[in-house]
């Protein structure tokens, strides 16, 4: 079943017409003869809203009690079994009450529309996802109902309704919105001037945005080029931490200035296991991003910075947003930089978003060592250096202090500086300490002073002990950081993991998207899945699928067997040994390949279904067009053989008109022919230069008495149009003569023509049904009557040929409504040269004004 279209008016505010202007559509459609109903209105006593329920099917609501009151809301049930072809439902965003069948309204739409049921809905700006906390900051009141705005973007219609704040604040002054008791509250709120020059300017911009969209998707269909923007790539780096849903937000309003933007997020798993993340708030940020159109991405990195700008690079990204460190002083001199500072100055040619926040994490502590090799050798020297300057600098302290501090208390001062060399540095760097504070003390506070004996055994004992006891300390911390290390890379791992297996059942299963989500967590430069045929070990490996710029090749840096037949490969850096164990479980998804090949499997024995449907309905077809033509001419042959039988004039005339059915017969076969040199692709086309103001006329003369009551509107002026006279000429006749099937009495179908910079349009209107645009593609295909039973209507060749010919002589056949109802068939056609007069602007004003 076709999905239903959906139309959304939207708004800067409540009272600017969405509600009007609804079920004003919904007047001009049954007008047309079109089955519309209400689903859900409100009207809010409005009289001239109200009005334009008159004469509209209105489906009753369904009664709701929540906390003892009586409630109203769409009866989603009710609409689905009335089936009408129009559904008009207001207030996209309002939240249902509860006991209905789904949560949000927009959830009802969908239903209806997967129900192949035309909506016509309304939504104002400030429910749009993107655009809740700027609307908040704008109006200071929080939005409670929301709308993801991929809902709005996927609209096939999307119309603003606009109006000036002053005049709508004239609206709230006569009564036409609130009831006067809430006019001042609302003028002096949220319906302040200001307030509504800013929302009007958001609808504008978002609005223009989807607006500039369609034009780019406009000039790529029709060929127009022109320079082009670089595409804007938008990464913002995600931590788990609560400012998330600002920094998201914050990167869609970013993205969305831009037409054609991309937004990505990214987030870092970190082998230290520090980084804080918050799965259930992971996931919630994930559900926000792809709802404003974003894609989600997760990588692994020990660096966060150097991880988010390589994933950044590999993304060819040109901004990347993250929130600002609210580290202060003391914090970044024990610290250092923070990631925000460190992406900003590695960043290079890439802009860099510092947002701030209130949530904005500060302090988390320094990172700790890769699992199985304890502390990093930077914290080892850092260990050495802190030992060198703390030792000599408490040595001259405590020799100062010799008549304050006995000898036991600076062994312990001695003991403590030692235990946080350990922590810094690990445990060499602790031993090290520990033989050179032995020596210190041995030498400036053991008697005798000033050399290296001991002359009380007790005190030898004490040194002993003082090195043992700085020693075990030392390798306690080490075990400890180790064993911490181990278990927050396990932690990575798992939450890798449970991300692939999320993706796998998310149905993310397309192999080239799960080796790119390999490469990225691995920061390879390229990952690809290789294959050779079984019985022949000895041919080279063929790249089935990869992920990144280039395939990696059979002897690239890291390669896991999955079969015989089959190996993943990857380049770039290679992996630690413990992330082998992630990496291998990529490789067991990758088995997808054998779901895709059945796919694949399954896809072509459905093509040769469709072929042998589509052989079946020919046979059908044909038979049935050619057994009128031939019966009527062999009976009309017999009669004139009978020797038994005198004919007069006028009998024998009447026989002769077989001459039609044998017509109708050529033209039939005609079609089947051209149809199938096209298919095989040998139909012969000779292009020239042809006018379109000599050739137009000429085939309408040759339509008969039908073809004279077609308008024409094609300038003398035109360019000529390079094509085969021959070809046009059928395709043009075809067209027309579909055009006056369906055009009704007294609206006789146009012939019009205008140039566009390196083309010529050629348009066939008619005032007919038209054709719904689910059905438009299904058109084109060869024998498709889109379930019209008349068989003077022949087997279904006629748009698919017109289609077929007119590419063959490089053009383009489209199908369009016409404003007002009906169908335009516009063909575009290259020009053979340079116009020898443009159209003038006036005749194509008038034209389209003519037409609407």
């Amino acid at each position: 079943m076709a999905r239903g279209t959906l139309r959304i008016y939207l708004g800067m505010a409540p009272g600017v017409g969405k509600t009007y202007a609804m079920l004003a559509e919904g007047q001009r459609r049954r007008g047309r003869g079109t089955d519309v109903v209400v689903g859900y209105v409100e009207t809010y006593n409005r009289p001239r809203t109200a009005a334009l329920l008159e004469g509209l099917e209105v489906v009753p609501r369904r009664p709701l009690t929540y906390r003892g009151a009586a409630f109203e809301e769409m009866d989603l049930d009710a609409v689905l079994r009335r089936r009408p072809q129009v559904a008009l439902v207001d207030e996209l965003a309002h939240t249902n009450i509860p006991g209905s069948k789904n949560e949000k309204r927009w959830e009802d739409v969908e239903e209806l529309l997967e129900a192949g049921i035309d909506v016509v809905t309304t939504v104002n700006i400030q429910h749009l996802e993107s655009l809740s906390d700027v609307v908040q900051r704008i109006t200071g009141i929080q939005q409670r109902e929301t709308i993801p705005d991929e809902i709005v973007r996927r609209a096939d219609q999307l119309e603003i309704v606009d109006i000036s704040p002053e005049a709508l604040r004239r609206r709230m002054v006569h009564g036409n919105i609130y009831p006067p008791e809430r006019v001042d509250a609302a003028l002096s709120n949220y319906f302040r001037t200001g307030n509504l020059s800013a929302l009007r300017e958001l609808a504008l911009l978002w609005i223009a945005e989807r607006v500039d969209e369609g034009l780019q998707r406009y000039r790529s269909a029709h060929g127009i080029e022109q320079p082009w923007e670089a595409r804007e790539r938008i990464v913002v780096a995600i931590t788990g931490g609560r400012e998330g849903e600002t920094l998201i937000r914050r990167a869609a309003r970013i993205a969305a200035r831009t037409a054609g933007a991309d937004l990505l997020a990214v987030h870092v798993v970190r082998s230290d296991g520090l980084t804080g993340a918050d799965p259930a708030e992971l996931a919630h940020q994930r559900t926000l991003l792809e709802s404003m159109g974003g894609t989600w991405h997760q990588t692994m990195g020990d660096d966060v910075a150097t991880a988010i700008l390589a994933f950044a690079r590999s993304e060819n990204a040109t901004q990347v947003v993250l929130g600002a460190s609210r580290r202060g002083r003391l914090e970044s001199f024990l610290v250092g930089e923070g990631i925000g500072q460190r992406v900003t100055r590695l960043s290079g040619h890439i802009d860099v978003h510092l947002v701030t926040h209130e949530e904005v994490g500060g302090f988390r502590g320094p990172a700790l060592p890769v699992p199985g090799k304890g502390l990093s050798s930077r914290r080892g020297f850092e260990g050495l250096a802190l030992a060198m300057v703390a030792l000599p600098l408490l040595t001259v302290l405590l020799t100062r202090a010799r008549d304050q501090l006995n000898l036991a208390s600076d062994i312990l001062i001695y003991l403590l500086v030692v235990i946080a060399v350990a922590v810094v540095g690990g445990i060499w760097p602790a031993l090290v300490a520990a033989l050179a504070a032995s020596l210190l003390l041995n030498y400036f506070f053991f008697p005798p002073l000033h050399a290296f004996n001991i002359a009380d055994t007790n005190n030898s004992l004490t040194l002993v002990v003082f090195v043992a006891v700085a020693a075990l300390v030392a390798v306690l911390v080490e075990r400890v950081v180790r064993r911490t290390r181990e278990a927050a890379h396990a932690t990575a791992e798992a939450s890798t993991l449970a991300t692939l297996a999320g993706s796998v059942l998310r149905g993310e299963t397309a192999l080239p998207a799960l080796l790119e989500r390999a490469r990225e967590t691995f920061g390879f430069s390229s990952v690809g899945l290789l294959e050779r045929a079984a019985d022949h070990p000895d041919e080279p490996w063929e790249v089935v699928a990869f992920g990144g710029d280039t395939p990696p090749a059979a002897d690239a840096d890291v390669q896991i067997a999955l079969s015989g037949t089959r190996m993943l490969a990857a380049s770039g850096r290679a992996p630690r040994a413990e992330d082998r164990r992630v990496l291998a479980a990529f490789a067991a998804h990758a088995v997808v390949r054998e779901q895709e090949l059945l796919s694949e499997h399954a896809a072509e024995a459905e093509e040769i279904a469709d072929a042998d449907r589509m052989r079946t309905g020919l046979l059908t077809t044909v038979g049935h067009e050619l057994s009128g033509p031939l019966s009527s001419a062999k009976e009309a042959v017999t009669n004139l053989r009978k020797r038994s039988v005198s004919w007069t004039d006028a009998e024998r005339n009447e026989l002769l008109t077989t001459e039609e059915s044998l017509d109708r017969l050529t033209a039939l076969i005609e079609n089947l022919l051209d149809m199938s040199r096209l298919q095989a692709g040998a139909l012969m086309v000779a292009l020239r230069p042809v006018a379109l103001d000599e050739l137009v006329p000429r085939i309408l003369d040759d339509l008969g008495p039908s073809g004279h009551a077609v308008a024409v509107d094609v300038p003398e002026g035109l360019p000529d149009v390079l094509v085969d006279a021959a070809l046009l000429e059928r395709v043009l006749a075809n067209l027309v003569a579909i055009a006056l099937r369906f055009s009704p009495q007294g609206a006789p179908p146009l012939v019009a023509a205008s140039y566009h910079a390196d083309h010529v349009e050629v348009r066939v209107v008619d005032r007919g049904p038209g054709v719904h645009r689910q059905d438009r593609d299904r058109m084109f295909q060869p024998f498709q009557t889109l379930g019209d039973r008349d068989t003077a209507a022949g087997v279904g060749l006629g748009p698919a040929l017109c289609r077929g010919l007119t590419e063959a002589m490089g053009g383009t056949l489209e199908a369009d409504d016409t404003p007002g109802g009906g169908l335009t068939m516009t063909i575009a056609l290259p020009v053979a040269g340079e116009p020898v007069q443009a159209a003038p602007e006036e005749e194509h004003l008038s034209h389209q004004a003519e037409i609407t």
